[in-house]
């Protein structure tokens, strides 16, 4: 008799959570054929769809990135280059220390990380990974396909660095570029060259 009390409110609590679990689908499926949801840039993400966005985007990074291609050693002439790329096709979405993103990029949602604060809490291989694969619905592109992965591990690195780096540092290490304008097709047009830094989701509030 116990026993078959149990089972019964075992049956009744599945039966009771797939209920649940079908009535979130249906409304899942309303809001995406209704069209109701407000896909607008100049409108922030509710705090619902942040914390779902931030928490699959990062979940999906860190189950991932560590499957990455072996570490290069990455020289003085490859972070140099790295640097100059950085800033040339960036730079303009990330910014840089002592350095702004261009206005523009604030209208973006979710908006690009500023890196000088981000990186640091990345690991280098999850900007590898970021870099190399870009990011869904957030304008980072992947960069695999049109770059080797020694390069790729260059800007990783350089990237890690950017929060420990001093502006006078970043401006010498890149030749001397001083702001992302006149650079926006490296990013989101043709990349002449190089490879471009990682995009991540450290600023949930502009989502």
């Amino acid at each position: 008799m116990h026993d078959n009390r149990k089972h019964a409110l075992g049956l009744g609590a599945l039966i009771g959570a797939l209920a649940l679990l079908s009535l979130f689908a249906i409304a899942g499926l309303v809001v995406v054929y209704t069209g109701a949801y407000n896909i607008a840039a100049t409108e922030q993400h509710t705090s619902l769809m942040r914390w779902a966005f931030d928490t699959t985007m990062h979940r999906s990074v860190q189950s991932r990135a560590a499957k990455s291609s072996q570490p290069v050693d990455v020289t003085p002439a490859m972070l140099g280059k790295a640097a100059s790329e950085y800033q040339s096709m960036c730079q303009h979405c990330h910014a840089g220390p002592g350095v702004e993103r261009e206005p523009w990029a604030d209208g973006m949602r979710p908006r690009p990380p500023h890196l000088v604060e981000a990186a640091a809490e990345w690991e280098r291989q999850e900007v590898f990974w970021l870099v190399k694969h870009g990011v869904k619905m957030t304008g980072m592109p992947a960069f695999g396909p049109s770059h080797d992965d020694e390069a790729l591990w260059a800007l990783a690195t350089f990237v890690k660095q950017l929060p420990a780096m001093t502006p006078e540092r970043y401006q010498a290490l890149g030749g001397g570029s001083e702001s992302g304008s006149g650079h926006g097709e490296g990013h989101h047009g043709e990349a002449g060259h190089g490879a471009s830094a990682a995009s991540s989701d450290k600023e949930p509030a502009d989502r």
